[in-house]
């Protein structure tokens, strides 16, 4: 595919350009096990034709002691080998996730160095919304020669988080919702006590979404940052639970031109887990809802 390729496409723009040649669209599809939900199934049920199942909840490095730490290079590379994925495609992901898992695959990509790939506005709701046809069946395609990637870049780990507790270089946003980031019982997705890194900010990822689950316009999305106390000539580094949501407040500041980020790809599983790490819990002092 030549054509130039935005951040972000419709499914009008995706019906238009689905039997273009160089075009790899992948079904980024994961859910939190409380949803009980299988994504696997669901794609084999219906998904957009010629659609190839990324698989994201297996798509870990299983060797880092980081909770569902991101792949190593390699292993991305031999998962776009295996759904047949050239190094000259683009590729637009996609999901039905509630929690909007196609931006977690859009920053590994990107983050690795892939440099044409987009996310299907609305996702395969509003595909569906839209009466588009779907394909029903497990999927095939002809594998591929794997692709050499690199990075990933635009990662901190535990201990550059540390770090910038005293440096305060780059300003700190959790995507949660504000009852986990500032409430003080258990946290009902990891198990772990509530709370936030000290001075992070929050704005949780779902305030990025217009209700047909499109994201909001570009003016909408900076106000969003602005009003969460974000300064947007700082770097910002996202964190949420498990580095998934936050990648949706990563690609939000794609949206609006902004390059200057990372993510905390351990989030509140590895954070909140250290006994050692300090954290903040309860209301914060100045806020509307203290």
């Amino acid at each position: 595919m030549n054509t130039s390729l935005p951040a972000l496409v419709s499914t009008e723009w995706l019906a238009r350009n689905l039997d273009a040649p160089g075009l790899a669209v992948l079904d980024a599809s994961h859910h939190l096990p409380a949803a009980q939900r299988d994504a696997a199934a669901e794609y084999a049920a219906g998904h957009i034709p010629g659609a190839r199942f990324l698989g994201l909840a297996s798509l870990f490095d299983s060797g880092s002691p980081v909770p569902y730490a991101l792949p190593t290079p390699d292993q991305l590379a031999a998962r776009l080998a295996l759904l047949g994925v050239r190094g000259e495609d683009a590729i637009i992901l996609y999901d039905d996730s509630a929690i909007r898992t196609a931006a977690r695959a859009w920053f590994m990509l990107t983050a690795m160095g892939w440099e044409r790939v987009a996310i299907l506005d609305g996702g395969l709701a509003k595909w569906r919304a839209d009466h588009r046809p779907l394909e029903i069946g497990a999927g095939t395609s002809d594998p591929a020669s794997p692709v050499q990637l690199t990075g990933p870049r635009r990662v901190r780990s535990k201990a550059d988080m540390l770090a910038n507790l005293d440096a305060d270089r780059e300003q700190v946003v959790d995507a949660r919702s504000a009852d986990r980031v500032y409430g003080t019982g258990t946290d009902p997705v990891h198990g772990l006590p509530m709370g936030r890194i000290p001075g992070a900010l929050n704005l949780p990822f779902t305030e990025l979404f217009n209700p047909d689950g499109t994201y909001r316009s570009t003016e909408e999305i900076r106000s969003a940052f602005e009003n969460a106390g974000l300064d947007m000539t700082r770097p910002i580094v996202a964190s949420c639970g498990s580095g998934v949501t936050a990648s949706v407040l990563l690609f939000a500041l794609h949206l609006i031109g902004e390059s200057d980020f990372a993510l905390y790809d351990g989030s509140w599983s590895e954070w909140g887990a250290d006994p050692d790490t300090p954290k903040a819990q309860g209301p914060e002092i100045g806020r509307p809802d203290a």
